[in-house]
């Protein structure tokens, strides 16, 4: 009949309020996967809820079906992403479940994971499990969006910050650039970095702002600080290597012969402040995006300058912009921008975003959006 609703269609709610659980543990769960579910008994009543708090320790549904004990017998579980069933470090999710006497599996999206990739799901019908998939499972796809990027691609989903006036400048002629945003608005920064495996940089940022890059709190343990350099010319007495704050890695270039004592001296410095070092060849955004995935990193927060920036951008680094936008006019025909040179000669070659309605941010105005595909100009 038109208009009648179909059997399906009575999970979404549940799915909802799975995802809602979900989204408890952002920023926290990385190499792992944000996910949530909850227990329903054999009459369709909440009996059990969990989430994935933090790599390590139990996923979603076996604390959901500890909380239903024995009520989840005959029942159905609502997981947002499809449950494990490889031994990592904790037991296979798909086990929990036959173990509890569940009946019916109601999953928003498939893993990715190649140990997983559908191979949870068979053995729940293999064992005689009714299984539902595909609900709410766009929303699923944009809740681990990082996560499934990071798995599919090898390389961490990037995410480009700044703050500019309304005139589309970073800082005035002069390079002074405290404070464009108001304090709302930097204390909303604070918790997207609680938000991310990863905050990066570049070296002119170190020697022009001496950022202490952290979450001032909102994360613990803090999220990993990243200095990207190939010369290494970084200040010995900057913030980023006060370790008993926050981890820093610095990603840099092999030493070059004509600044060889010099870079060595630096690199032995940094070590000794208890600064880790990773050299990458070539030392560019791309590698090092690589290199933060292999570490587990699902989502990285890019706190650059506009030439990094715009590296980032053309190496395919950048998924989603975030930009603070302050009512306030700087001007300054030499003043400093977010993105340097792209290339483009046309405006059909812009790079696109699929934005979200602005947000006010005290007298600040936050825009977001994810980007189309970059493809370099011919």
């Amino acid at each position: 009949m038109e208009g009648q609703a179909t059997p399906e269609q009575r999970w979404i709610p549940w799915m909802r309020r799975a995802l809602q659980l979900a989204a408890l543990a952002e920023g926290r769960t990385s190499p792992n996967p944000l996910v949530g579910a909850v227990v329903l008994d054999s009459e369709g009543c909440l009996v059990g809820e969990g989430f994935h708090a933090r790599a390590g320790l139990p996923h979603a549904e076996p604390g959901a079906l500890k909380q239903a004990g024995k009520a989840a017998r005959g029942g159905t579980i609502v997981v947002t992403l499809e449950p494990c069933c490889h031994q990592g470090r904790t037991p296979p999710c798909t086990e929990a479940i036959l173990a509890a006497g569940i009946e019916r599996v109601v999953v928003a999206l498939t893993d990715p994971d190649p140990r997983v990739a559908g191979g949870g799901l068979q053995r729940l019908r293999d064992a005689g499990l009714e299984v539902i998939s595909g609900i709410l499972a766009s929303e699923a796809a944009y809740q681990n969006r990082a996560f499934m990027h990071r798995v599919r691609t090898g390389r961490s989903w990037g995410v480009l910050k700044w703050a500019m006036s309304l005139d589309g400048r970073t800082a005035l002629p002069n390079g002074a650039s405290q404070w464009i945003s108001g304090p709302s608005a930097r204390a909303w920064v604070h918790q997207l970095r609680a938000r991310c495996d990863a905050v990066i940089v570049g070296g002119g940022t170190v020697r022009a702002d001496d950022p202490l890059l952290t979450s001032r709190g909102h994360r613990s343990p803090e999220p990993l600080r990243v200095v990207l350099s190939r010369s290494l010319d970084l200040p010995l007495s900057a913030q980023l290597w006060q370790q008993a704050i926050a981890p820093t890695l610095v990603a840099h270039a092999a030493p070059e012969d004509r600044e060889m004592e010099t870079q060595v001296n630096n690199l032995a410095a940094l070590q000794a402040k208890g600064v880790e070092l990773q050299k990458l060849d070539p030392c560019e955004p791309e590698h090092l995006l690589r290199e933060l995935a292999r570490r587990g990193c699902n989502r990285v927060l890019w706190e650059c300058g506009p030439g990094l920036a715009s590296a980032a951008l053309q190496q395919g680094c950048v998924q989603e912009i975030t930009a603070v936008i302050a009512p306030k006019l700087l001007g300054g025909e030499l003043a400093r921008t977010p993105l340097g040179d792209l290339g483009l000669t046309a405006m059909d070659q812009a790079l696109g975003l699929n934005c979200e309605p602005g947000l006010s941010l005290g007298q600040d105005l936050l825009m977001q959006g994810q980007l189309s595909p970059f493809s370099a100009p011919n």
